[in-house]
């Protein structure tokens, strides 16, 4: 084996092109170890993947095979608002266990750590960008421009982190059509994505950013219409652990054959649905004022 398979997957929602996405990688993935890997583990199915949603916003959105409740769902949404930011560590305090960064910081105030010349990371908030609110700039001035992106690398940091950012990039540009309403096309890259832990909650939860942090803006700066055009979502690296596969195959890879598409999705708009992930939100915000209020230390 000399070539890391690239799938090339298509669906109209994404609950359609998330199983596609699976599916593909389950069949024609190539095993190989990760540096993440336990004693004992089997290997690992791994590919680069280039999947496109084309109607984010249809229906179904939401698919049952992803290790998570409609409850951690709203969880990854408002941690993507920037609800869990504070809870980064101070780089100056090597007993700090709480996470390196989150994506909604790199987002909106990237650069909030660098290195001086003497090698020190600088204090938070010495050097910040804040690139959400660039992107809503500059396709409210630009809705063909193709500079509107975001990126969460820094290297100076980055490759020396255990766990560096998965998410790498997302780039956006403007289509307007004949009725005058905006479709806001985005490109999402992550340089590694957990297919079977992580993947559904990604993409879920930046079509909410997508919708709430970008496309609500525009509307508002533009006074027009805009709605979500196609999603595409690159994964450098799309992988289900080796140590997931049996409950991969279980919940899904296995009820291929005797379950309908419809038994495995749930539609985001059902009353049920949304009843529970807005009840949800509340307590996502009373469990992070009760780990704020314990020191807020993580061991993730």
């Amino acid at each position: 084996m000399r070539n890391i398979p690239v799938l090339t997957v298509e669906g109209r929602s994404l609950a359609e092109a998330y199983e596609r996405a699976l599916v593909a990688l389950y069949r024609g993935g190539v095993p190989m170890a990760t540096q993440y890997d336990r004693p004992g583990d089997p290997p690992s199915l791994d590919a680069t993947l280039n999947l496109t949603v084309l109607e984010p916003w249809a229906e179904p959105m939401i698919h049952k095979a992803f290790p998570g409740g409609i409850e951690d769902l709203r969880e990854y949404v408002l941690e993507l608002s920037g609800a869990k930011d504070h809870w980064v560590k101070n780089m100056n305090d090597p007993q700090d266990t709480r996470w390196e960064y989150t994506y909604h910081g790199r987002l909106s105030a990237w650069g909030a750590w660098r290195e001086l010349s003497g090698g020190r990371p600088a204090a938070a908030g010495a050097y910040r960008v804040d690139q959400i609110r660039q992107v809503v700039d500059k396709l409210a001035a630009q809705p063909y421009s193709r500079q509107a992106q975001m990126i969460t690398w820094m290297p100076n940091l980055d490759y020396d982190c255990y766990d560096p950012p998965c998410l790498q990039s997302l780039w956006y540009r403007l289509l307007y059509d004949e009725q005058g309403v905006g479709w806001l096309n985005c490109n999402v890259r992550f340089r590694s994505n957990d297919a079977w832990g992580a993947s559904f909650m990604n993409m879920f939860g930046f079509l909410q950013f997508n919708r709430a942090l970008i496309a609500d803006p525009l509307a508002l700066r533009t006074g027009r219409r805009i709605e979500l055009g196609r999603l595409n979502w690159q994964a450098d690296s799309y992988h289900i652990y080796g140590r997931s596969l049996a409950e991969a195959r279980a919940r899904l890879f296995d009820r291929l054959d005797s379950t309908s598409f419809a038994e495995r999705v749930y539609e985001f708009g059902d009353p049920l649905i949304r009843q529970i992930y807005e009840e949800a939100g509340p307590k996502v915000e009373a469990k992070i004022r009760e780990l704020d209020e314990r020191g807020g230390r993580l061991t993730s």
